[in-house]
């Protein structure tokens, strides 16, 4: 069982955020994952232009660390994602990440994982910016098990206080991917979000076959 957890402080190894993701690693650990942590500042990942290039063949055109993270990400069985609070909303480093996995996110590469949430933020908007990070993963086809977030007040040793309840969450993780989770809310956004993406599917089923071929297998399409 291998877990892993992408944040997007610039701040990397002084990150608050980092912290918090590494409290819900550890309880993951505990449950006896193995557990990975992707600083996204340290990865050279060019914004998306829309040129819909990858549509033809889920090849972007941009030559940078995307592709390699994005197959670490298939490489786990579940994720956690992690997001300062920056103007009442995730980091630029995450967003720019974010806009880069349209096509893992149209042929739902990373369907059947499970994952959570962890935001800091000084007082404000911490609920709202894991609940996005959520969102996201629902649109990876990614179970959410819950998430977190910390007011520091900005004092860096508050995240310390939370620790009981990220290890808590990282240990419900472990034991989603061991024994299952469901959610019936969920899934239904899920079987929605499906339900768009798959005119895109079938639009591109001559170019990308295999993909086609594999949402055929796995009932998406009938």
């Amino acid at each position: 069982m291998k877990i892993l957890a992408i944040h997007g402080s610039p701040r990397t190894i002084r990150s608050t955020t980092r912290r918090l993701a590494g409290f819900v690693l550890e309880g993951a650990a505990d449950a006896g994952a193995e557990t990975e942590m992707i600083d996204l500042a340290d990865y050279r990942i060019i914004p998306c232009t829309a040129c819909e290039a990858c549509s033809l063949n889920g090849i972007c055109i941009n030559d940078d660390d995307l592709p390699a993270l994005v197959a670490r990400m298939k490489e786990a069985d579940a994720i956690v994602f992690g997001s300062p609070v920056y103007i009442d909303n995730i980091s630029g480093q995450m967003k720019v990440f974010f806009d880069r996995l349209t096509d893992a996110i149209h042929y739902q590469q990373l369907a059947g994982k499970v994952g959570c949430s962890v935001a800091t933020t000084a007082e404000s908007g911490g609920d709202d910016v894991v609940a996005y990070l959520n969102h996201v993963l629902n649109y990876l086809g990614i179970i959410s098990v819950g998430g977190l977030s910390i007011a520091t007040g900005e004092n860096a040793e508050a995240v310390d206080a939370a620790e009981p309840a990220a290890l808590a969450l990282g240990k419900k993780l472990a034991d989603a991917v061991r024994e299952g989770y469901s959610d019936p809310g969920q899934e239904a956004i899920l079987t929605d979000n499906r339900a768009y993406f798959k005119t895109i599917v079938e639009e591109s089923r001559d170019l990308r076959t295999d993909e086609y071929e594999r949402w055929v297998r796995m009932g998406w399409i009938r």
